[in-house]
């Protein structure tokens, strides 16, 4: 397999960095310039990668995409049962939150209450939450194809619910500084309301 090129490598640390960048500071708090000085890349080469700073956040929704999908995916396989796999995806992430000691949240939940103006970025967060949704909703059609989760409401509105109601709680948690509401929002739909 060809070694990437250094320009395919340095978009792509641009586009970490910008992640990290966008999760703890938002779209507008976020400077070209800081992102650009974590990498070591001179300022003028910014348009080499990308068009605008609008172009270069639609480039990190769609990398933050791509790797919640392959979380999804991994999570997945790692049980034998579909609606297991959507419980070790949020205990994973769980377990990420309190590592980074309650702080970040979700990207795409961060930006889209952030982004109102920008058609682009709008488009570019709807895209990514439906991704997840459509990847957490076949798990639990999978699901209630087995019987273990209810069959009475389609499972691409349980999945719009249950990531609806995550997003919820994980503000609670940086609020309160605890994954009690994370723990409480999967047992009360998982455990509960989703069961046939």
């Amino acid at each position: 397999m060809a070694r990437p090129r250094r320009s395919d490598d340095t978009r792509a640390l641009l586009i970490e960095e910008g992640a990290v960048g966008l999760l703890a500071n938002g779209y507008h708090g976020t400077g070209i310039k800081q992102v650009l000085d974590k990498v070591g890349v001179p300022k003028g080469s910014f348009y080499n990668y990308f068009d605008s700073k609008e172009s270069f956040a639609q480039a990190v929704i769609e990398h933050h995409s791509l790797c919640v999908q392959r979380n999804l995916a991994a999570a997945f396989a790692s049980t034998p049962d579909p609606l297991g796999g959507v419980r070790a995806f949020f205990v994973a992430l769980t377990e990420d939150f309190v590592a980074a000691d309650f702080t970040g949240g979700c990207l795409i939940v961060n930006l889209g209450g952030e982004l109102e103006g920008s058609e682009i970025l709008r488009s570019a967060l709807s895209a990514a939450w439906a991704a997840w949704r459509d990847g957490v909703a076949g798990a639990l059609r999978a699901a209630q194809e087995q019987g273990a989760v209810r069959a009475d409401i389609d499972a691409v509105d349980l999945a719009d619910l249950l990531l609806e109601s995550w997003e919820g709680a994980v503000i609670r948690m940086k609020i309160d500084r605890t994954v009690d509401p994370l723990n409480k929002c999967l047992h009360r739909l998982l455990d509960d309301y989703f069961r046939p």
